[in-house]
Parts: structure tokens; sequence; C-alpha cells
């Protein structure tokens, strides 16, 4: 094989595999009304044992007591461990009901920078990016390779 699709090659998997000393970035906020403002445009780089983003959403009646109170969302982001996090969603679990009239409340884990932008919708998905183009780009430089031999 071509030395020059190798160096492709083990440069991706490299890249895969390696962290350049950067910390986990996360969308932070805490009880905001909306996924708007300062739940997408507040960044923090997470401490070194942080190793997920954490979201949570919350369904309910405002925070004081009110005949006939309305209900919102409410949203929370934030940097956690991975034991954390894991905690978190299994407490959370019997009461993420998506039940309109009932108060509930739901939370995520996800791996990579900034993987929490959506609140809880699969944000899971994006620590495999990097992989999936990876994967193609070598597929790619392969088959190019086999089909001009």
């Amino acid at each position: 094989m071509n030395s020059f699709y190798m160096y492709v090659l083990t440069t991706l998997l490299v890249l895969n595999l390696i962290n350049f000393g950067n910390g986990l970035e996360c969308y932070v906020c805490d009880r905001q009304e909306d996924n708007k403002g300062k739940c997408l445009q507040t960044i923090k780089t997470c401490e070194q044992e942080e190793d997920v983003c954490l979201s949570e959403i919350a369904w309910g009646s405002t925070p004081y007591w009110s005949h006939h109170a309305e209900k919102q969302y409410y949203i929370s982001k934030r940097c956690a461990k991975k034991e954390v996090c894991e905690r978190t969603r299994s407490k959370l679990m019997p009461y993420c009901t998506h039940i309109w009239y009932e108060d509930w409340k739901c939370s995520e884990c996800c791996q990579g920078d900034r993987c929490n932008y959506y609140v809880i919708l699969s944000g899971s998905l994006a620590k495999s990016s990097m992989m999936v183009v990876s994967v193609c780009l070598a597929s790619v430089l392969l088959f190019r390779r086999a089909w001009h031999t």
C-alpha cells in the first residue's frame, strides 16, 4: 500500500485516540425557561475529572405555589463525572414521563465537546461524529486505491 495512504490512515487513527490536552466543553445554564440565550451562549471548559455533559429538563409549576399555576420547562446543563451523571439519570428515569399534566424530570449524559446543545434529543450521538468521518475517509481512500490498481 502507498505510504501516503498509510500516513493518512495512521493520522486519522491517532487523532481519534488522543486528547490534545483540551478539556471537555459543555454548555452550562441553571433552571432556564428555554433552550435559548444563556443555555446556548454559555460554554464552560470542564474540570479534568468531569468527563461528560449533563443535561436536565423538568416540566412543572413555577417554583412558588399559586392557584392554577401554569406549567413550564426548566432546563439545566453542566459538566459532570460520568458516575454522577449515570446516577442522576437512574434516579430520574421513573419520573421521565413527558405527560403534560404531571410534573416530570429527565436527564441525559453525553460525551464530546458541546454535545449538550440539544437538551435531551440524542446529544450522545455527537461523540461518534469524528469516528464516522474518519471511517468514511479511510474507506474512500482504500477503495480508490483498490480501484486504480
